[in-house]
C-alpha cells in the first residue's frame, strides 16, 4: 500500500483541523499534508509496516549507516504483537526489500522468512520489545559519530534546537558497556533503560532509538540523533565551550519538535524520495 497526498474533501479538511496534534499541522482547510493512515485489516497494516521498515533500512543505507552485518531495525506485527519484523542477517541495508524481511519471536525463532536473524539484534531488540509492550519499533546501527560519542559515556547536551529534541528524553546506559550482546541476560539488563524515552546512548557501543508510534518515527530520530552526536563532537573539537539552550527553552523545543508524531512527519519526506527513486524496495 502506498500513501497518496490528494486534496481532501471539505468535510475531511475540517475534521483534520479539529484533530490537530501539532503546531505543524495546517489550520487552513484543503491543503495537501501527510495524514496518519488508518487500516481496515491486520493484513493491510502489516503490509504498511513492512514497507516502512524496508524504507527505514534503505534510508540508513543512504546515510551510510552500514557496517558489515551490524545494525537491526524492528517493528511489531499488528496482529501478533509478540512477533516482530526485522531486516535479514547479512543483507546490506540497500538490498533489504519487503520480500526478504523475516518475522521473529521473542525466543529468536524465525517464524516467517528464509534468512537467519542477527543474534545481537535478537538479544537486544527482543528483550526491549518483550519488556516494554508499548514499544512498537526500534533502531540500532554502528554509526561513526554515534559510536564515537557513546565512548564518552555521557548524555547529549542541548546545544542546538535539534539536540533539544532529545532533552530529558534519552538515557546513557552503562550496563554491559563495550561487551558484545550475544547472551540473552545482557539483553534484559539493557532493556530496563528504555522505559519512557525515545533514545539511548549505550556506552562504548552506540546509539538506539525506539518508538511507541511507528518505525518511521524511530528511524527518523535515529538519523537525527546521529547528526546531533556529530554536531556536538564538531563543536567540542573547537576547544570552545558551547552555549547551552536553557532548560525551559529545551523543553519547549522538545515538546514541539521532539515528539513521535514529528518523527513520523519528518520521515514522510524520506518515504516519498525512496518510493520515487528505489521502487524495488517494495518487491
Amino acid at each position: 500500500m502506498q500513501d497518496t497526498m490528494e486534496s481532501p474533501s471539505a468535510g475531511q479538511a475540517d475534521a483534520q483541523v479539529r484533530k490537530r496534534i501539532s503546531v505543524y499541522q495546517p489550520t487552513q482547510p484543503g491543503l495537501i499534508f501527510p495524514e496518519i493512515p488508518t487500516f481496515a485489516t491486520h493484513a493491510e497494516e502489516r503490509q504498511h509496516r513492512k514497507e516502512r521498515l524496508v524504507a527505514a533500512c534503505r534510508a540508513f543505507a543512504l546515510q551510510g549507516f552500514d557496517y558489515g552485518f551490524a545494525g537491526h531495525l524492528t517493528v511489531r506485527d499488528p496482529e501478533f504483537p509478540e512477533l516482530y519484523w526485522t531486516n535479514p542477517m547479512c543483507v546490506h541495508f540497500s538490498n533489504v526489500r519487503v520480500s526478504n524481511l523475516i518475522l521473529v519471536d521473542h525466543a529468536g525463532k524465525v517464524v516467517e522468512g528464509a534468512y537467519a536473524v542477527n543474534r545481537a539484534g535478537f538479544v537486544l531488540h527482543a528483550a526491549v520489545h518483550e519488556k516494554h509492550p508499548d514499544i512498537l519499533a526500534m533502531c540500532h546501527a554502528h554509526t561513526v559519530y554515534g559510536t564515537a560519542f557513546a565512548a564518552l559515556g555521557r548524555p547529549l547536551d542541548p546545544i542546538t534546537q535539534d539536540a533539544a529534541a532529545f532533552y530529558e528524553d534519552h538515557v546513557v546506559i552503562k550496563s554491559e558497556a563495550g561487551q558484545v550482546a550475544v547472551e540473552e541476560r545482557a539483553g534484559f539488563t539493557v532493556a530496563d533503560w528504555f522505559k519512557g524515552v525515545k533514545a539511548a546512548i549505550h556506552q562504548n557501543h552506540g546509539i538506539f532509538t525506539c518508538s511507541t508510534h511507528s518505525i518511521e518515527s524511530a528511524a527518523f530520530w535515529f538519523i537525527a540523533l546521529e547528526r546531533c552526536c556529530q554536531q556536538q563532537l564538531l563543536v567540542e573539537a573547537t576547544g570552545h565551550k558551547p552555549v547551552m539552550v536553557p532548560p525551559d527553552k529545551s523543553r519547549f523545543s522538545r515538546d514541539n519538535v521532539g515528539s513521535d508524531y514529528i518523527g513520523w512527519l519528518h520521515f514522510q519526506t524520506i518515504w516519498d524520495q525512496l518510493v520515487r527513486t528505489q521502487p524495488d524496495m517494495l518487491d
